[in-house]
């Protein structure tokens, strides 16, 4: 059961690739770990908010209910984009024959999720939709922006700029090549076969 309040832990030591060590300590430790604790201080605040004074045009209510999402969401997809890192990025298991047959090939949908990468302020995900029970590319401006009901993230790719810059400056094409040389498809499998059979 997911805790929104709860630090997980990060599951590699380094990456390789041009990410360096830096970059994931301010993406980690500040950033994500700041969204988890932010999420808790909403908590907090929403216990005393005044639901009497809520409104569609401004009260502290609505605000904190907007930014909990918005603080759910960044947990959910920084989780996501850290989990399925570390690895050696060889393609294998199920989840491989399941994309080839949702999108025409792998390399079809590499080619699509690469571009979305690039097309994309914030995220790229490819998602396991339940609605449709199949796997579908989506793109998300900031965290509570075009998410779809009913689907979940299986491979997330952060990028905005704090994700890649100190690294890659503005090169985000050297970076989106950089998460793909690290992503670990065991994991990414895992979480599909797991998503999957719910």
């Amino acid at each position: 059961m997911k805790n929104y309040g709860e630090i997980k832990n990060l599951s590699f030591k380094e990456l390789k690739g041009g990410i360096s060590q830096k970059t994931i300590e301010i993406h980690w430790e500040k950033l994500y770990q700041g969204y988890v604790k932010k999420w808790q201080e909403i908590q907090e605040n929403l216990e005393t908010a005044d639901r009497e004074m809520a409104n569609a045009s401004f009260s502290e209510f609505r605000e904190l209910k907007i930014e909990e999402t918005f603080t759910a969401n960044a947990i959910i997809l920084h989780e996501a984009y850290f989990d399925i890192l570390g690895g050696d990025g060889n393609p294998e298991g199920e989840i491989i024959e399941v994309i080839a047959k949702n999108f025409g090939s792998f390399e079809n949908w590499l080619k699509e999720f690469k571009s979305l990468g690039l097309a994309s302020r914030g995220w790229a995900v490819l998602g396991y939709d339940f609605n449709e029970e199949r796997l579908r590319n989506y793109i998300a401006d900031a965290h509570n922006l075009y998410g779809i009901w009913g689907a979940a993230p299986i491979l997330v790719l952060d990028v905005y700029e704090h994700a890649y810059f100190i690294d890659f400056g503005s090169d985000r094409k050297s970076y989106i090549e950089s998460f793909f040389s690290n992503l670990d498809w065991g994991k990414i499998n895992q979480k599909f076969q797991k998503t999957a059979k719910k």
